[in-house]
């Protein structure tokens, strides 16, 4: 397959799940395998695009996000809540520094990893639907700083490819007392300093060893990331309230079936 077409693709994938609990690096690094993607430049294509996805995020937030900036100098509440999330981002930040080069040099490269995740994963989110808590936050900008800690704690899980970032969390908020909607909205805002950081952190790292004729490549599935993360994060919060999570909870179970199933025929 063609590298363009290929990074089509995969841009597509990561758009429309990466708000979704089914693990969007996992998905991707699946697909990169299927599809005989080989070598570090398609590593650093996975965390990369992620960005776009997470443009959608501040594209359809954004006059939330701005009242929040241009109210930090005189609001108490928008101090609160830009504090809340970094306090959620730290941990990650952390612990992806120090585990970066064991997940992109081998979780990254262990799709069985991955598929387990995936199946583990979605019966965990089952059993979260299934037995939680009765909610008694309602507002993704009013929590606890202390909720926010363990919110960005269940993140520091979707370092292992094929848990998912927003599985994690969404499912932590959850067992914290958030209503699902709430959850689903606090994970798109604990996403951007998240990606963001991956983002910044991956090309710091991989810098002196990235293939500039490849950046094409990349900003082809950035775009499409962004695009089909439009779509998706429109769509989720109120999908999420209707229908809650099972239907990803099954489609995780049956992505990683499938998946061990190939990697022991093949």
């Amino acid at each position: 397959m063609a590298d363009w077409l290929a990074a089509i693709l995969l841009g597509l994938i990561e758009g429309l799940t990466e708000f979704i609990p089914v693990s969007s690096t996992g998905h991707l690094l699946l697909l990169r395998e299927a599809l005989g993607l080989q070598g570090q430049n398609w590593n650093t294509f996975v965390v990369m695009i992620q960005l776009g996805a997470i443009l959608a995020v501040i594209s359809v937030y954004f006059t939330k996000l701005w009242k929040v900036l241009i109210g930090l100098p005189t609001r108490p509440e928008a101090r609160h809540f830009a504090i809340s999330v970094l306090i959620a981002f730290l941990p990650s930040l952390f612990a992806g520094v120090f585990l970066y080069d064991f997940i992109t040099r081998i979780l990254f490269e262990t799709p069985e990893v991955i598929c387990i995740m995936l199946i583990v994963g979605g019966f965990l989110l089952m059993a979260v639907e299934r037995f939680a808590p009765q909610p008694q936050h309602f507002d993704a900008m009013k929590l606890t700083w202390r909720t926010s800690l363990l919110i960005g704690l269940f993140q520091c899980l979707a370092l292992v490819p094929g848990v998912s970032r927003s599985g994690a969390t969404i499912s932590g908020s959850i067992l914290l007392k958030l209503e699902k909607p709430a959850a689903a909205e606090f994970s798109f805002f604990l996403a951007i300093p998240t990606m963001v950081g991956a983002f910044a952190y991956a090309l710091l790292k991989e810098y002196e060893t990235m293939d500039f004729s490849f950046g094409w490549i990349i900003g082809i599935g950035f775009l499409t990331a962004f695009l089909a993360g439009l779509a998706v994060v429109r769509f989720l919060v109120d999908f999420v309230g209707q229908h809650g999570f099972t239907p990803f909870a099954m489609w995780r179970i049956v992505v990683g079936v499938v998946g061990l199933l190939a990697i022991w025929v093949y």
